[in-house]
Parts: structure tokens; C-alpha cells; sequence
């Protein structure tokens, strides 16, 4: 093989390395049952929204929760200390932090590959999703700045489950019971999608669902334009994410880019309809609604009229009886 071939060769090589790694930026970390986070949804460009979600999430979580706090694996222990410490306890020490520095150290965000394209999942530690996503969403609703371009929804996940009828049923019987189970009760909706999945079919799984609040408390009631509660259902592979939410609605479907904009104004179609059904004034109504000036005028005009004939038929009389008295 001469040398400008095997040189070819190792370019090739190259670029289907290159290409191969270029696919694989994510990590091989997937969505998992036990996991908790939030899916978030965007328009082709994964890594951005990747970007985006890691400063609006930090951002709101540093308010809520404070800064993040990373553990210092490096040695802090002096010289002194390390020569009154027993040898034996010294070397234990010290290899106990090697051991703790070759660890990944867990963050409070991390991306993960959600298993469907337009969709990632950040999986997330010590914290409560659920909260943490009402609170951007209501700040941005209040204040309608908008802070993201490729995020469409974000989707807070504080349960999952295999993705299979039984499975998601037993698990939410227990799942759905502080918000449902007597006392409590709520008006609700449950919000179903399926991605890469075709083993379920969304009214029967919104049908058992709906079954299983109804048992839970027969109070709960289902309003699909104003509910209280919203249960989420987003199935992925073989995996169902699962949480309920408040404001489902008010912020227009957990839609980052929809919330942000100002509330149309509803037009007053009360008085529009009034106004149509109105009939039509007669003559006699139009006259009777004239202001009193007006209708004063009218009849001055009526009585000096009236006189101006009777002064007219007086005049003929009196020619007509002359008329006679001269023939006579």
C-alpha cells in the first residue's frame, strides 16, 4: 500500500471517529425510572437549549435555594496535623480522598438524553422541580421578560414509572394521593403525550387515570378550561414522567415563549349583542324620547296651527254669510 493511500485511510478513520463522537454529546447517560427533573422541549437545536436551560435554571435556583455548593475534595488537613495522626489512620485518609476526588461529583443539574429528539431532560438533585418551575414561569409572567430563545415548555418530573398500563396505574395510586385522596379534592385535567412509544393509547390511559382520582375522592371533578390541578403524563420510550401542577392554564401550558406575551384584550360582546337586539325606534318613541325643549316647540307649533285654521274658517263665514246677505 503506498503512502498517500494509507494517509487517506487515516483521514477517513478521522472523520468517522470525529462524526461518531459528534453524536454522542450528550453523554451515554438516558432518562431512567427513579429519576426526577424536568423535560424540556424545543425547536432543532438541542445543545442550545441545553445552554439555555443551565443559566434560567441556576439562575431561579440560586434565588430559591441559594448558590450551588460544590465539595472541595482536595486535602485540607496540614503538616502538623498529619504527623501527630497515626500512620495507619494518615494513609486511610489519604486514600479515602483520592478515591472521593476520581468521582464524578453529582451537580444540581444535569443534561441527560430524554430518548426523543426536540426533547431534553435535566435531571436534578436536592431540590423540588415542580416548585422551582412555578416559580420562572410565574416571574416571567409577571414581568414578561423574556429570557430564552429555543425553549418552548418545561415540564417538571417528580415521579416516573415503566410505561405500561398496570405499571403506571399501581404507581399512581399512591402518587396522586396528597392532592387527591380524601379530604382533599381539586378540579382537574391530565395533559397526556407519548413519544417513541405506540403500546399506549391515550384515552385509555387518561380513562383509568380518571377512574383512579375518581376513587381516590368522588368530590374531584373534571374541568377542562379552568382547572385547579394538572396531571402531566409524558411518556417517553419506556418510561412515563409524571407530576402535577397548578396554573397549567394561566401559563399557557408551561410554554416559556407564551407566557411572556400581554393577554389580548377580550372584546365586549355584551354590548355588541345589545345593541343588535335593539329594536327599532317608531316614530312615536323618537318623539316621546325628545327632550322636553323639543317636544314644547312641537306643540306651540301644533296649537298656532290649529288657530290659524279656525281664524281661516272664521273668515269664510263671515264671507259666506255677507254673500248671502247680498244676494238677499
Amino acid at each position: 500500500m503506498s503512502a498517500a493511500q494509507n494517509e487517506s485511510r487515516k483521514r477517513g478513520k478521522k472523520r468517522y471517529a470525529g462524526g461518531h463522537h459528534g453524536k454522542r454529546w450528550k453523554g451515554s447517560r438516558e432518562l431512567e425510572v427513579g429519576m426526577e427533573g424536568i423535560l424540556i422541549t424545543c425547536n432543532m437545536n438541542e445543545r442550545k437549549c441545553t445552554a439555555e436551560a443551565f443559566n434560567l435554571l441556576n439562575e431561579y435556583a440560586d434565588n430559591l435555594y441559594g448558590a450551588e455548593k460544590l465539595q472541595d475534595n482536595t486535602g485540607s488537613s496540614s503538616d502538623e496535623d498529619a504527623e501527630e495522626e497515626d500512620v495507619d489512620v494518615a494513609l486511610k485518609k489519604e486514600v479515602a480522598q483520592l478515591q472521593a476526588s476520581g468521582k464524578k461529583q453529582e451537580r444540581r443539574f444535569q443534561a441527560l438524553d430524554s430518548g426523543a429528539n426536540n426533547v431534553i431532560f435535566i435531571k436534578t438533585q436536592n431540590l423540588e422541580s415542580d416548585k422551582l418551575v412555578h416559580h420562572i414561569l410565574s416571574d416571567l409572567h409577571t414581568t414578561k421578560k423574556k429570557k430564552s430563545r429555543v425553549i418552548l415548555r418545561m415540564l417538571p418530573v417528580t415521579g416516573t414509572c415503566k410505561a405500561f398500563q398496570d405499571d403506571m396505574v399501581k404507581y399512581l395510586t399512591t402518587y396522586l394521593e396528597p392532592w387527591f385522596k380524601t379530604p382533599n379534592c381539586a378540579t382537574y385535567q391530565i395533559a397526556f403525550k407519548a413519544r417513541n412509544s405506540s403500546h399506549n393509547k391515550r384515552d385509555e390511559i387518561i380513562k383509568s387515570i380518571a377512574g383512579l382520582v375518581g376513587k381516590l375522592n368522588p368530590k374531584n371533578k373534571v374541568d377542562l378550561t379552568n382547572p385547579e390541578l394538572t396531571v402531566i403524563v409524558e411518556v417517553i420510550k419506556a418510561v412515563c414522567c409524571i407530576s402535577v401542577v397548578k396554573d397549567y392554564t394561566l401559563y399557557r401550558k408551561y410554554n416559556v415563549q407564551e407566557v411572556v406575551k400581554e393577554d389580548a384584550p377580550k372584546p365586549d360582546v355584551t354590548t355588541d349583542k345589545t345593541d343588535a337586539d335593539k329594536p327599532e325606534q317608531t316614530e312615536t318613541e323618537t318623539e316621546k324620547q325628545k327632550p322636553k325643549g323639543e317636544a314644547g316647540e312641537t306643540n306651540q307649533e301644533g296649537k298656532k296651527g290649529a288657530e290659524e285654521n279656525d281664524e281661516n274658517v272664521s273668515q269664510d263665514n263671515e264671507e259666506t254669510v255677507k254673500g248671502q246677505g247680498d244676494g238677499d
